[in-house]
């Protein structure tokens, strides 16, 4: 048998893909700079750049690293017509400053992660705008785009996986769609209906675990296969 492999879930806090990983026998840890929900002690509360990237990691899964400013959704904010010019308007209260500061914070922290020497990755971030791709590794694929639903969970949120050394998640039990504008339609977009308030953005991005269970069972097996063939 080949030993358990060395898995690091950076920024998440919910615990749910530590959870899924480590129940298939995974030294696993999550980091962040915020404290685990779930108390775990298998929690590291550090910014990912500071240096736990190098500590001999087999798989890296970046569940949820700032992409506000990388979007697609998210590029008015940053640029009116063209690139870098002056955006016609800006959320409540922020400056263009504050939009660059936040823009520069998410490439980092990708960067970072995409060319830490960790033989296989996977980073969560949506679809990005071209100031972001402008700034991305001339390696970076387009990301797999999967939904909640192919994992058994009653939901629409598009969620997009840039992948390194591991396949395309495969889909694993797929719900029949509800018909739109239906009670159930609305109960799958309920992410998207979601109220302002300051829970919004930690609530919107938390992980669905059909998902990562099916991620940890797939890369898993995917990355232990590759460790035994060695």
């Amino acid at each position: 048998m080949t030993r358990p492999l060395r898995v690091l879930i950076g920024c998440e806090t919910s615990g749910i893909a530590r959870r899924a990983f480590a129940a298939r026998g995974h030294d696993v840890w999550s980091c962040d700079i915020e404290a685990a929900e779930d108390g775990s002690n298998r929690h590291i509360r550090c910014d990912i750049r500071n240096g736990i990237l190098l500590e001999g990691w087999d798989l890296l899964a970046v569940m949820h690293p700032p992409c506000t400013r990388l979007c697609r959704s998210g590029r008015r904010w940053m640029s009116g017509p063209g690139k870098w010019t002056q955006p016609k308007q800006l959320p409540k209260g922020r400056t263009w400053e504050d939009m660059r500061d936040e823009f520069e914070e998410g490439v980092d922290i990708f960067t970072t992660c995409w060319t830490a020497p960790i033989p296989r990755r996977a980073i969560e971030n949506p679809e990005m705008n071209d100031l972001a791709r402008d700034r991305m590794p001339a390696n970076l694929p387009a990301p797999q785009m999967v939904q909640p639903f192919w994992f058994g969970e009653p939901a629409y949120k598009a969620t997009g996986w840039y992948l390194d050394g591991l396949p395309e998640l495969v889909a694993t039990d797929r719900l029949p769609e509800p018909e739109r504008d239906t009670a159930e339609w609305k109960a799958w977009n309920a992410v998207h209906r979601m109220p302002p308030g300051p829970e919004r953005a930690r609530l919107r991005s938390r992980s669905y675990p059909g998902m990562m269970n099916a991620a940890a069972a797939q890369w898993g097996a995917w990355a232990t296969a590759e460790e035994m063939a060695a």
